[in-house]
């Protein structure tokens, strides 16, 4: 017979590997079992505490806001508008939700409690900010908010007057008792 050809010192090293190995598993599987068995003691000893009744708040029930906005002039919607939610408790505000429109103009909202009260504010480039407050008191609440392009800006001056500084610094040839009389009710200029 011919002598066997020497073993390689990887070949030698992999058989070692793979017999411990096997006594590894071996160990694994009871130390597991071990481990399984301790925990299931230690969970029923928690369960013996758990028997008392937890104080957990539930939420009131919410509801959807779903809101709409278009422009006045064409009914077209309007497109990234902050829509912006104020829950109001009292006299003070809860904080503050914004919500940005959507292609169809709708922005919706679906976590504010059934009787709050919430302040509404629009706001969108081109349109004049709109503001309300309403009664949050059904399931399921709808509008559509009707945005409107800027308008002129509100005077107490018309035609160009100016107001004349009371007291002596005005007109000095005025007669006394001129000023007594509203202006729609007093006399025209004299030409």
């Amino acid at each position: 017979m011919l002598p066997s050809p020497p073993v390689p010192s990887f070949v030698k090293t992999f058989t070692m590997i793979l017999m411990f190995g096997r006594r590894s598993l071996r160990v694994t599987v009871v130390l597991s079992g071990l481990a399984l068995t301790l925990c299931t003691f230690h969970a029923g000893a928690q369960d013996k505490d758990s028997r008392r009744p937890r104080k957990v708040t539930v939420p009131p029930p919410s509801s959807r806001i779903e809101v709409s906005v278009i422009r006045d002039s064409n009914g077209k919607p309007v497109e990234h508008a902050a829509v912006i939610f104020h829950p109001i408790e009292g006299d003070r505000d809860k904080g503050i939700m914004e919500l940005k429109t959507n292609e169809d103009g709708k922005a919706m909202v679906d976590v504010i409690p059934i009787g709050d009260t919430v302040r509404l504010q629009i706001i969108a480039k081109g349109f004049q900010t709109y503001g309300g407050d309403f009664k949050v008191d059904r399931p399921e609440i709808s509008m559509e908010i009707r945005l409107k392009r800027p308008g002129g800006q509100y005077s107490i001056y018309k035609n160009g007057d100016t107001p004349k500084p009371e007291g002596g610094s005005g007109d000095e040839s005025k007669k006394p008792g001129d000023n007594d009389k509203p202006r729609d009710q007093q006399a025209p200029p004299k030409q």
